[in-house]
């Protein structure tokens, strides 16, 4: 066993093979009853010694097909979600990096106990402490009920706030550096990165990002928007807008199944991509966080961002229209999506590049770049302005699912960080083997690397310069690892301008 002293009490953990764990760790008081909805409050200290060998609740959560990855089992439910877990060497010594997990999961799913976070091994490889968080989601954590005395706009943002503070006063208690934090996520989590980043609340908590697959796009741009949602929502649930104090009364099953219909109503009406979402506010976020990034909020901040090359090859399963689509109905379907732009020369651009792709694939290119490379470039764009350490990665290790049709798609990278090559159906979604493991390697030295010093740069790689035009350079991650130089420019060009 592992004990440690902390501010708020003492936490009793395991140790083995060299690393300490330390689960169901509270960063908050439970956001139960009159406090469904409201900012996160501080924990109460205990007495005597909290058992810390077992991790605590996900935030609720409906089920969705993506949660049956492999290591993305999510466990018991509840409302008494605001908990962390931390991993950190066995052995004393000068006080390490620190990283902060914040998982993926489109703001509605996941949490920082699923066992693809497994962080032992980062902590033996890299000498590190690192830390996996929960936050509330969907419903309890992104809607905005227009009533601050009845809930916070942003109560899942401010419970990752809430965590990087604690991470601040407490780190120090299990042999973390707290002027060394870096925060990193995929997806949702990649997303609350760079959201953080332009977050004037957060300023001075971290030090470094690493963004994978999310930069900040993931947004209600204003309050109407997320009214919009918020207006579904009631509706669905039969409560009038002015009766909305009762649903801090309503059932978690009843709350997830409106939200359930809400968001497929939504999404398949192309009116959102993720209804719930961080929100534009005016005040925890007075202004888009890419223009805060752009104005130097985060100046301060080390940045490593990136993507895989087919992101969107996880969802293309998912959207029945995919398949019946032609040059026309591609453009049409994009012009729809994003304002200002010319469907048929975007269109007519990644059919130059890709020749031989049919328009499914095509349509997957496109949107892969639409939701995640050109957001993440764009990041690195407004970040490099102001920061030197600013660096790139495209990952293309190819999954081997569905007789390869997944190709590098989304969330392919996660077992490459966490060396999750052991967990059950593995080799199904990423494949293992001595390729594999040696990718992981070199990805978890990179991430090791930057949490360090800045510089993702190691002895397995080639020289990794920063990203900054016109070279924009970039590492590819993949069966080789090599340096690019402005990949796939044709197509990052007909995006100037938009998004």
């Amino acid at each position: 066993m592992a004990r440690v002293e902390t501010g708020l009490g003492g936490l009793e953990g395991t140790e083995a093979d060299g690393v300490r764990v330390f689960k169901g760790i509270p960063f908050a008081k439970p956001p139960v009853g009159e406090l469904r909805f409201r900012p996160p409050q501080r924990p109460e200290p205990w007495s005597g010694v909290r058992d810390a060998t077992q991790f605590q609740a996900s935030a609720p959560q409906p089920p969705l097909l993506l949660a049956a990855l492999p290591g993305f089992d999510i466990g018991p439910q509840s409302e008494d979600c605001l908990y962390l877990n931390l991993y950190a060497p066995a052995e004393p010594g000068p006080p390490r990096p620190v990283l902060v997990w914040i998982h993926g999961g489109g703001f509605v799913i996941g949490s920082g106990s699923q066992s693809i976070y497994d962080a032992r091994a980062l902590v033996r490889r890299g000498d590190v402490v690192v830390v996996t968080i929960n936050y509330r989601l969907g419903v309890f954590g992104f809607l905005d009920l227009g009533d601050a005395d009845l809930a916070a706009t942003n109560a899942g943002l401010l419970d990752q706030i809430a965590a990087l503070e604690w991470v601040r006063d407490h780190v120090a208690a299990f042999g973390g550096d707290p002027g060394n934090v870096t925060i990193f996520g995929e997806s949702a989590g990649g997303m609350s990165v760079g959201t953080l980043m332009g977050c004037p609340a957060a300023r001075g908590l971290f030090h470094g990002a690493i963004a994978q697959s999310g930069a900040c796009q993931a947004l209600h741009g204003d309050r109407e928007s997320a009214a919009a949602v918020t207006a579904a929502l009631l509706a669905g649930l039969g409560i009038a807008p002015s009766e909305r104090r009762r649903l801090r009364e309503v059932p978690v099953e009843k709350a997830m199944a409106a939200q359930q219909q809400v968001s497929l109503r939504l999404m398949a009406s192309g009116a959102h991509l993720l209804p719930f979402q961080p929100i534009v506010d005016g005040a925890l976020l007075p202004e888009h966080p890419m223009d805060a990034v752009r104005a130097g909020l985060a100046r301060e901040v080390r940045l490593l961002v990136g993507t895989t090359r087919d992101e969107w090859k996880l969802f293309g399963f998912m959207d029945p229209q995919l398949r019946q689509l032609d040059a026309d109905a591609l453009a049409a379907r994009l012009e729809q999506r994003v304002p200002d732009a010319d469907g048929r020369e975007i269109v007519s651009t990644y059919r130059k590049a890709r020749p031989e792709a049919d328009w499914a694939q095509l349509a997957s290119a496109i949107e892969t770049d639409r939701v995640f490379r050109i957001p993440a470039i764009r990041l690195a764009e407004a970040q490099g302005a102001h920061r030197s350490e600013t660096f790139m990665y495209l990952f293309t290790w190819e999954s081997p699912g569905f007789g390869g049709l997944l190709g590098s798609c989304h969330a392919i990278e996660l077992p490459f960080v966490f060396d999750g090559f052991d967990l059950p159906g593995i080799e199904h979604f990423s494949g293992t083997g001595p390729e594999a493991r040696q990718l992981g390697e070199q990805t978890m030295d990179a991430w090791l690397a930057f949490a360090r010093d800045g510089d993702p740069s190691h002895d397995g790689l080639p020289g990794w310069p920063r990203y900054e035009p016109p070279r924009r350079a970039t590492m590819e991650l993949g069966r080789s690892c090599r340096l690019l130089e402005d990949p796939g420019a044709d197509e990052r060009r007909v995006w100037e301008g938009l998004l």
